[in-house]
C-alpha cells in the first residue's frame, strides 16, 4: 500500500497528520508513505527530523481582503497543484489523507479528481475552510468532535466519528512518576499551566496575580510554562512583583519537554483550547479552564472550547474577559472542590474515545482497498 499523508500551516494540523503517517509505517510491513506538505511551513522542518519521507510544494492561505498579495497567493495555489498532480503520478498512492492546513487543498483534489481514494481528518469542533470544500469530493470525512457533523449536512453518510490520536505515553505514567519528575509531592493537588511553546501574554500575566493569592495555599502546587516568546519578560514581573516564585511548591519554567509527565502528576489544566490540547485532556482525564486563541482561524477554539464547557468537563474564559482575579477565582473555585474537580476530570475522560489512532488506520486501509 502506497500513502500520501498532507496537512499542515500550524502544529494542530502537522502533529495528528504524523500520527498517522507514523501509525501506518509501524501497522503495515509492505507499506510506503510520503508526507507532503508546504516548503516554507512547519512541517518542512518538524516532518523530516521525525524520520517520515517529506515533499514540499507552493501553497499559502488566502488573505482575508483582496490586495496584490491575494493575486501572488492565487498563483502559488496554483502552482501547488500542478505540483500535487506531479507527486501523485510519479508516486502512485493508493489512498491520500488530508489533515487540513491549505496545503490539503491541492493535494487531494487533485487526487479525488483523479479517481484515488481520498480522506479528511477534520480535528476541530469548526471545520476549517479547506475542508469544508474538500468534504464533497471524499470518500470519507473523519472528525474529532461529533458536533463536527452539523457543518457538513450533505455528507452524512461519509461521516465517521473517529477522535484524534495523542501521544501513547498520555495518561499511561502514574502520578508519582510525574511529580518525580518535576521534583513535586504527588499527594499535593497540583495547576499546570501552559500557552503553547510560544506562551500566551495574557494568561501569564493573569497568573502573576494568581500566584499572589496562591501564596497562602502552600498546599496547591503550580506547573506553569510561560512559553519562549515571554519568558523573559515574565521573569522580569515576577522579580519586581517580590513574589518568592521559586518556591518549592511552584515550577515556573520556559517550556515543559515531558509533556505527559506535567499532566500525570496535574489535577487541573489552565490552556489554551486547539484540538490536540484538548484531546491529551481527554486522555488523560483532567479537569481544565480553557483560555481560547481569539486569533484562531474561524475562531476554532471557541467552538473547541464549548464542546468541554457543555459538557461539564472545563470553563471557558474568553481571552478578552480574562484578568487575574477572574482567573484566581476560577482556580479556587474548581482546584478546593475535590468533588468539582472530579467530576470535570470524569466528563473530560468521557468526550474522546480511546484508540483514535487504530479507528484512523482501519478507514485508510478500508478505504485503499475499495
Amino acid at each position: 500500500m502506497r500513502v500520501i499523508v498532507t496537512g499542515g500551516g500550524t502544529g494542530g494540523h502537522i502533529y495528528p497528520a504524523m500520527a498517522i503517517a507514523k501509525g501506518l509505517l509501524a501497522r503495515y510491513n509492505d507499506i510506503e508513505v510520503l508526507y507532503v506538505g508546504t516548503k516554507d511551513g512547519m512541517e518542512a522542518k518538524i516532518v523530516p527530523a521525525e524520520g517520515l519521507d517529506f515533499h514540499g510544494i507552493a501553497g499559502k492561505g488566502l488573505p482575508r481582503k483582496i490586495s496584490v498579495e491575494t493575486v501572488r497567493t492565487a498563483g502559488q495555489n496554483v502552482l501547488a497543484l500542478w505540483q500535487a498532480k506531479q507527486i501523485i503520478k510519479r508516486f502512485k498512492p493508493d489512498v491520500v489523507v488530508g489533515a487540513g492546513g491549505y496545503v490539503s487543498g491541492p493535494v487531494v483534489l487533485t487526487a479525488a479528481f483523479f479517481g484515488i481514494p481520498t480522506l479528511l481528518h477534520e480535528q476541530n469542533a469548526f471545520p476549517g475552510i479547506t475542508n469544508k470544500v474538500l468534504a464533497r469530493m471524499v470518500k470519507k470525512i473523519m472528525l474529532t468532535f461529533p458536533e463536527s457533523a452539523a457543518y457538513f449536512p450533505s455528507q452524512q453518510q461519509k461521516i465517521e466519528v473517529v477522535g484524534l490520536p495523542v501521544r501513547e505515553e498520555i495518561g499511561q505514567i502514574k502520578r508519582q512518576e510525574g511529580a518525580a519528575a518535576f521534583k513535586l509531592d504527588p499527594l499535593k493537588k497540583t495547576i499546570l499551566v501552559t500557552g503553547g511553546s510560544r506562551g500566551a501574554l495574557s494568561i501569564n500575566k493573569a497568573m502573576i496575580h494568581v500566584l499572589t493569592e496562591l501564596t497562602a495555599h502552600p498546599e496547591i502546587q503550580v506547573i506553569w510554562a510561560t512559553g519562549r516568546a515571554t519568558h523573559a519578560q515574565i521573569i522580569e514581573d515576577l522579580d519586581k512583583s517580590e513574589l518568592n516564585w521559586q518556591c518549592e511548591q511552584w515550577r515556573i519554567v520556559e517550556y515543559i519537554e515531558n509533556m505527559p509527565q506535567a499532566l500525570a502528576c496535574s489535577d487541573l489544566c489552565v490552556c489554551r483550547a486547539g484540538a490536540a490540547t484538548l484531546a491529551e485532556l481527554s486522555a488523560a482525564g483532567k479537569a481544565s479552564i480553557l483560555i481560547p486563541y481569539p486569533f484562531a482561524a474561524e475562531n476554532h477554539q471557541e467552538y473547541n472550547a464549548r464542546v468541554f464547557a457543555n459538557k461539564g468537563a472545563a470553563r471557558l474564559i474568553l481571552d478578552k474577559e480574562l484578568d487575574g482575579p477572574l482567573l484566581g477565582d476560577s482556580i479556587q473555585e474548581i482546584i478546593f472542590n475535590t468533588f468539582l474537580l472530579e467530576q470535570m476530570a470524569a466528563r473530560a475522560k468521557e468526550i474522546f474515545e480511546p484508540q483514535a489512532l487504530d479507528r484512523i488506520l482501519n478507514l485508510c486501509q478500508q478505504t485503499a482497498w475499495k
